[in-house]
């Protein structure tokens, strides 16, 4: 089986992050607060956006009244053009009208980046979450004035979460090489979709860091929580049994066994770590290829009818 070491390991989320305004403004709105479900693409935060609609306005005007000269410098070029043609200007008011219709151009380039940069500001005014997760802090209250790059609301999504632990560099190459871990959650053993081993070692503890990815959608796991790693570090030979044939009896641990005689006896055991299949580490108490029953009386009954005698059961 594979051997296994266990550690305490930390639960994070990959997408972890802080929204920051992108436009000033005074905040009129903020639609969610701490341990509130966002989805993403919701808006969070809407910001007063009277300026942002001037300056689009604004925007707007200054691309047509540039297309409007380009369009002049566009017909006094073609006009020119001709005239040239027939040797009846100079090629200095060519060169002129040239000149003023790339600058035309130049202006209505300049105008077209206005406008976007200026509908962007207006769309920045309704600030959204960038994927769908908790809210775990907020920043600013309705009516503050804000600033842009300054921070409005922090999140997690708890659809992809992770297990950082630290192994001991005695171990890393075994957890390099198998690849294979599993996470302990409600009980049961989880195993991670896949492993990033960090390439350099913490050299204050001579461990290095491995996260474990966890399945997407798992419940009742959250950032910040503790949980159990487990990792495959090889292969080692054990004694397993079905955990429905341990007994327990007070403080006694046990295992009907069967023996040569056919007498069904009640032997103490000592049991190690569960696996994942449910089957149980026998540690001493019962030797490879002995018979193990659930049901003693079912398993006396059973041997008198093969055997035809008395077969006793004892405790």
């Amino acid at each position: 089986m594979s051997r296994i070491y266990h550690l305490d390991g930390i639960v994070e989320a990959v997408s972890s992050s802080t929204i920051a305004a992108q436009t000033g403004g005074q905040v009129r709105q903020v639609l969610f607060d701490v341990d509130d479900l966002v989805q993403a693409g919701s808006v969070i935060v809407v910001i007063d956006d009277t300026e942002q609609k001037a300056a689009l306005d604004k925007a707007q005007a200054n691309l047509k009244s540039a297309q409007a000269r380009l369009s002049n410098a566009e017909k006094e070029y073609q006009r020119i053009k001709r005239v040239y043609a027939k040797k009846a200007v100079s090629k200095s008011v060519m060169d002129k009208v040239s000149s003023d219709r790339r600058a035309a151009r130049a202006a209505v380039d300049a105008a077209r980046a206005a406008l976007t940069q200026a509908q962007r500001q207006l769309q920045y005014t309704r600030v959204k979450a960038p994927y769908t997760g908790i809210v775990t802090q907020r920043f600013v209250e309705v009516g503050e004035v804000v600033g842009v790059d300054q921070q409005l609301m922090s999140g997690i999504s708890l659809e992809q979460l992770r297990v950082v632990v630290d192994v001991p560099q005695s171990l890393i190459e075994a957890v390099r090489t198998e690849r294979d871990a599993a996470v302990r959650v409600d009980g049961r053993w989880v195993k991670v979709a896949r492993l990033t081993i960090f390439p350099v070692a913490d050299s204050a503890s001579d461990t290095f860091r491995v996260r474990l990815v966890l399945p997407p959608g798992l419940k009742g796991v959250y950032s910040g929580m503790y949980l159990k790693a487990g990792l495959n570090v090889g292969r080692r030979q054990v004694l397993v049994v079905s955990a429905a044939a341990v007994v327990y009896r007070s403080e006694v641990v046990g295992a009907y066994v069967v023996d040569a005689q056919g007498r069904v006896r009640l032997r103490h055991v000592r049991v190690g770590n569960t696996l994942a299949d449910g089957r149980l580490v026998v540690l001493s108490g019962l030797d490879e290829g002995e018979q193990v029953v659930m049901d003693p009386q079912a398993a006396v009954r059973r041997v008198i009818q093969q055997r035809g005698e008395q077969v006793t059961h004892e405790e």
